[in-house]
């Protein structure tokens, strides 16, 4: 077979997204929430969470050649191109700079049917570690220490709500099990305190700033401003949800996988050193000791 039909095909085997096309306009078709699980998986080879090195240099020959209206197959760009492309299109999609495409960043390049893309929440993103502890608690209502299914389908079903969106039982599902797919790293079939994380993002750890990386920098006023962020009561201490939005924040400086066990205990760990007064509750004066001995570790690990 000869032709353009037969051109079309053959692009279509060499190019995973040109599946995704509109035979009569040549764009790319929103995609459904299956589907875009199917694209993350095709190009997350490595399973990591992350379209980054040859994986990301792969998506973006296809997607280029698939966003043209021409049929264009991706060895057709060269790789001088490809260069200044990406140097372009990270910059465009790449939020938090680390060279790599998360699932989150992902939504924002494809294009994607409305009610799935408002699941990932990029444009009311949680204010902090603390407001995120308090919808864990919220949702993990068995308080086994993990958000399975049916909770993530009550999640997922209060963000529709929340933005007036009205989606059937069977869709509603269909992105319940997207979400795992997409989120599950570990395949239990349910999402432990880093996976949510991921789902889930606060607009920053604060604690990721570089000037907690040295303690001779730290002052009194960024102190001050630490402890009022977590302090969210204004009781004067930092307590329940409070105190586990802190840990949240200071556990993903040291480790990306953890879960509510890891939790307990580094929350043991840094009360047993650190709550002089015993009380279960961090003072101004202990944030200021756990900071900069923070700070001092980071300055010797050199990172």
């Amino acid at each position: 077979m000869s032709g353009p039909i037969s051109q079309q095909r053959q692009n279509q085997r060499a190019n995973f997204l040109a599946q995704f096309r509109d035979q009569n306009t040549r764009r790319l078709k929103n995609f459904t929430a299956t589907q875009f699980a199917e694209v993350w998986s095709h190009y997350d080879k490595d399973g990591n969470g992350f379209i980054e090195g040859q994986e990301l240099d792969e998506f973006l020959r296809e997607f280029i050649s698939s966003v043209v209206t021409e049929d264009i197959g991706p060895e057709v760009i060269s790789e001088t191109a490809l260069a200044a492309m990406k140097r372009d299109f990270m910059d465009a999609f790449d939020e938090n700079y680390d060279g790599k495409i998360e699932i989150g960043e992902l939504s924002q390049i494809l294009p994607t049917e409305e009610n799935f893309l408002l699941l990932f929440r990029r444009n009311n993103p949680v204010d902090s570690s603390v407001e995120f502890m308090r919808i864990w608690r919220q949702f993990d209502k068995d308080h086994s220490g993990y958000i399975e299914a049916d909770e993530l389908r009550d999640f997922l079903k209060h963000i529709l709500d929340c933005a007036d969106r009205c989606v059937s039982e069977d869709k509603l599902l269909e992105y319940t099990s997207t979400m795992l797919q997409l989120f599950d790293q570990n395949r239990d079939g349910k999402l432990q305190l880093s996976e949510m994380a991921k789902l889930l993002p606060v607009k920053e750890n604060y604690l990721c700033r570089p000037i907690f990386k040295n303690a001779n920098r730290i002052n009194s006023n960024d102190i001050d401003r630490v402890f009022n962020l977590y302090d969210r009561d204004k009781n004067g201490c930092i307590e329940n949800e409070e105190l586990q939005g802190f840990l949240k924040d200071l556990l993903e400086l040291a480790q990306e996988d953890y879960d509510a066990q890891d939790m307990l205990f580094f929350k043991k760990v840094i009360l047993d050193q650190w709550d002089v007064n015993h009380d279960g509750k961090i003072s101004k004066d202990e944030l200021k000791m756990i900071l900069l001995q923070q700070s001092r570790l980071a300055s010797q690990m050199g990172l």
